[in-house]
């Protein structure tokens, strides 16, 4: 008989023996090619890409880092994922002192009196306590689910960080472009102005007709009309940035955009890179190693339990009897429970904590795939930016050199106001296609610095 117990037992530890086992990263999700890069751009080892950058490394201007500043201060979403993380911390006390017995006090005490005797006092201080002892880790697995939600936590708190910097960023630079457009439309609009005078002149000595100075009048009017609507786009954008920084709408101080420095050497690294710094990579594997604990727990659930209670007390009420003067009672009391048959609770339990666990190995998958999807499209946007950056400079020159030249053939009848006012659309759309370009180029400088998990606090540097 003892054999055949020894051998239950045993059968039972070595079954049990999964539920202890850490949390480790499943062998099926490849993370060997997580991104690609653009021809020419290295993509070998290196642990220098611009994701381990400071963020003031990345954004020099010191107005954008005043904005920055304040917004990781005064932000709600920030504030509301540090207060997640305070909540985390307290539920992972909760379960570290889980393997701590629970102890309860109850004084009682009472007056009594029986067909008019004399009244008697009766008492009552007792302790009682209980524990539960872990044979078969239901609490270790409940304290590293705890221990990962502290840590999923606090890459929430990360991810939403990254995300508040690179979105400061582009609302700033957005802002810097739309003034770039005003400045660009408004110094054309007076340009215009003086075109309109000048064809008005050439009219009136008969070099043109009235077509002409029409035709003029008309795009001027067109270039004067755009100026209210990227006033009104200012307004709005400097709105929505004061809004993120947790301020009420206000108009927001602010350098030029051909003032913001890009010279950041882009080596984006090797795909593990991408798993060491992205917040939201790194929370997706906390949430697939919390349902992996999830599951243990479920799993613990078949396994015996084991409690033990007592209780001490010091009383002067020994049955019906009063007794003076008081004596002590002690206690004690141990406790096996093992599920045998519970209309097969435990068993859909198992089921539907590994049914969670997939579905967060599956999510882990697809985060590792828009993380890189993410990364190869900044880098595709940044790397068509710079190649494109000279050849639009010189549309520009070209375009300049074209309005000077057909201006003074129109003046001496060689040319007609049409192609003047070709030459002149052509040159006002360059210019804001190029500062277009420019807005691209510092947002793919965001982008990819998001993307590969650039904007994290930072411990040592």
């Amino acid at each position: 008989m003892k054999k055949f117990i020894y051998i239950a037992i045993s059968s039972v530890l070595l079954s049990s023996c999964h539920i202890y086992k850490k949390y480790e990263r499943p062998e099926d999700i490849n993370v060997a090619s997580t991104y690609r890069t653009p021809e020419g751009m290295s993509n070998a080892p290196t642990t220098n890409n611009i994701g381990n950058l400071d963020w003031t490394d990345i954004y020099p201007d010191e107005k954008l880092q005043e904005l920055i500043n304040y917004g990781l201060g005064n932000n709600t979403d920030l504030l509301i994922a540090i207060e997640k993380v305070n909540e985390a911390k307290a539920a992972l006390s909760s379960a570290r002192l889980s393997f701590l017995p629970s102890i309860s006090l109850t004084p009682e005490g009472g007056v009594s009196s029986f067909d008019g005797s004399a009244a008697s006092w009766s008492y009552n201080a007792s302790a009682s306590a209980s524990w539960e002892i872990d044979l078969f880790g239901k609490l270790l697995n409940s304290k590293r689910k705890a221990q990962v939600a502290l840590l999923q936590n606090k890459e929430y708190q990360q991810a939403v960080r990254t995300q508040l910097i690179a979105t400061i960023a582009d609302y700033y630079f957005t802002l810097t472009a739309l003034d770039k457009q005003l400045a660009i439309y408004t110094i054309t609009e007076q340009s215009w102005a003086e075109s309109v005078e000048t064809i008005k002149a050439m009219k009136e000595g008969g070099m043109t007709n009235e077509a002409a100075v029409a035709q003029y009048e008309a795009y001027h009017a067109s270039i004067a009309a755009a100026i209210p609507d990227v006033k009104a786009e200012i307004t709005k954008q400097e709105n929505a940035l004061a809004t993120l920084l947790g301020d009420f709408p206000k108009a927001i101080a602010r350098n030029s955009i051909d003032t913001q420095k890009c010279d950041i050497p882009i080596e984006v690294g090797i795909p593990v890179e991408l798993l060491s710094n992205r917040p939201d990579v790194k929370n997706a594997e906390y949430q697939l190693a919390a349902m992996y604990y999830n599951t243990n727990i479920a799993r613990s659930s078949f396994y015996p339990q084991l409690s033990i209670g007592g209780s001490l007390g010091w009383t002067n009420a020994a049955g019906a009897a009063i007794t003076n003067p008081g004596g002590l009672i002690l206690s004690a009391l141990a406790s096996i429970t093992q599920p045998i048959f519970n209309k097969g609770v435990n068993i859909a339990k198992l089921k539907i904590a590994k049914a969670q666990e997939e579905q967060a190995k599956l999510n882990f998958k697809q985060v590792l795939l828009d993380a890189g999807r993410e990364v190869s499209d900044a880098l595709a946007v940044y790397d068509a930016e710079l190649k494109k950056e000279s050849k639009r400079e010189l549309q520009i020159k070209k375009l300049s050199n074209a309005v000077e030249y057909t201006k003074e053939l129109l003046t001496l009848g060689s040319s007609t106001y049409l192609e003047v006012l070709d030459a002149q659309q052509s040159l006002l759309s360059a210019q804001l296609t190029k500062t277009e370009d420019q807005l691209k180029k510092l947002n793919a400088i965001t982008s990819l610095y998001h993307a590969l998990g650039g904007g994290r606090e930072i411990e040592a540097k």
